[in-house]
C-alpha cells in the first residue's frame, strides 16, 4: 500500500483524524486535506510521518483541490457540514459544501484518473421508518427529512448513476450515528453528550427516549473505509453499504440504561415527545456478508471510553465550543 497515496478530505475531523492513522497502519501513504475550521491539533503527531503530508485548503478552493488530487490513487470524502443542525442553521454554506464542492470533487477526480472515491453518507438517509417494528436496508426507500440528509441522498444518486458509467471505482457508506473517543473529540453525539453530562453529575434530559438510531464507534467507521480501499473493486463499484451493526441499533432510552450500569445514581428527566421525523432501524447483513466486516467496539464500550475521559480531568473545559459541530 505504500505506493498507494490516500487524499483524505476533513481530515482533521471527528473520524478523519482516527482514519489517517488506521490508513498509516496499514502501509498507505496519506495527504491530508483540512480548512482547519475546527483546529488541527488533532493531527499534531502525525506530522513527522514520512508516509504523512497535510494540505491547508477549504474543499471549495477548486485550485487547490485540483493541486492536492496530484499523485492520488484514492480519495476519502468527509468534508462537510456534518448533522441536521448545523445544516439548518448554515444552509448556505451547506449547499456550497456538501452539495456543490462535492459534485466539483467528484468530476474533477474522475477527469484526473483516480481510482477509487469513497463518499461518507449517512443512515439519516432513511428518514422514518413506514413500518415501526421493521428493519431498513440498502434497497429501502430513503425518506430524508433534512438538509444534511436530503444533500447527502442527492450526491448518493449522483455518484451511484455517474459511477457506472466513468472508469473510477466509487462507493458510498452510509455511516450510523458515531460516538465514542476521537483525537478530536466531539460532545454534540447522542452518546457521548450523555456520558459527558452524567459522568459530571448533572442531570440529562431525555427528549423522545423511544426512538431508534443505529449507533457505530468512530474506530469502526474508520475500519469500514480502509476495508472498502483494500477490497476488490468488483465487490465495491458503484456500490452503497450501510457501516454498523443490526445489534446496535438503540433508543435513546436504551442508552440511558447502559449509562446508569456504570452511573447509577445519575439524573435522568425523560421529556415526553410523541413525534420525531427520524425513527430508523437499520440491517447491516450486506457489509458484513459482502466484505467481512465486523464491528469491533459496541455503544457499553464507547460510554466506558467517555466516562474514563470525564473521570482524568484532562478536559479543562469539556463544554467548550471547540467540541461541537454547531
Amino acid at each position: 500500500m505504500q505506493e498507494k497515496k490516500v487524499l483524505v478530505t476533513g481530515a482533521a475531523g471527528y473520524i478523519g483524524s482516527v482514519l489517517c492513522r488506521q490508513l498509516l497502519d496499514v502501509g498507505f501513504s496519506v495527504r491530508a486535506f483540512d480548512s482547519l475550521k475546527w483546529g488541527g491539533e488533532a493531527l499534531y503527531d502525525l506530522l513527522p510521518h514520512s508516509s504523512f503530508e497535510f494540505m491547508r485548503a477549504d474543499v471549495r478552493d477548486k485550485e487547490a483541490v485540483d493541486r492536492a488530487l496530484d499523485g492520488i490513487w484514492g480519495v476519502v470524502h468527509l468534508a462537510a457540514i456534518v448533522g441536521d443542525p448545523a445544516c439548518a442553521k448554515y444552509s448556505e454554506e451547506a449547499m456550497e459544501v456538501n452539495r456543490d464542492a462535492t459534485h466539483a470533487l467528484f468530476d474533477l477526480c474522475e477527469r484526473k484518473g483516480i481510482a477509487r472515491f469513497i463518499f461518507a453518507s449517512t443512515c439519516s438517509n432513511y428518514g422514518k421508518m413506514p413500518d415501526p417494528n421493521a428493519f431498513v436496508d440498502e434497497e429501502s426507500d430513503l425518506r430524508p427529512v433534512s438538509l444534511y440528509a436530503e444533500l447527502k441522498v442527492e450526491f448518493e444518486d449522483y455518484l451511484l448513476n455517474k459511477c457506472r458509467s466513468y472508469d473510477m471505482c466509487s462507493t458510498s457508506l452510509r455511516f450510523s450515528t458515531v460516538y465514542g473517543f476521537s483525537p478530536r473529540i466531539r460532545f454534540d453525539l447522542t452518546v457521548n453528550e450523555f456520558t459527558r453530562n452524567l459522568s459530571l453529575g448533572l442531570e440529562q434530559e431525555i427528549w423522545g427516549a423511544q426512538f431508534w438510531r443505529p449507533y457505530c464507534h468512530v474506530d469502526d467507521l474508520a475500519r469500514s473505509v480502509v476495508l472498502v480501499l483494500q477490497s476488490e473493486e468488483e465487490k465495491v463499484r458503484a456500490e452503497v453499504f450501510n457501516v454498523g451493526d443490526t445489534k446496535e441499533n438503540y433508543q435513546k432510552g436504551m442508552i440511558v440504561e447502559e449509562i446508569l450500569k456504570i452511573l447509577p445514581d445519575s439524573k435522568i428527566k425523560y421529556v415526553e415527545k410523541s413525534e420525531d421525523p427520524r425513527d430508523y432501524r437499520v440491517n447491516f447483513d450486506k457489509i458484513a456478508g459482502e466484505l467481512g466486516f465486523r464491528i469491533s467496539k459496541t455503544v457499553p464500550d464507547g460510554i466506558r471510553e467517555i466516562h474514563k475521559l470525564m473521570r482524568s480531568g484532562i478536559l479543562l473545559d469539556p463544554f467548550s465550543s471547540k467540541f461541537r459541530n454547531i
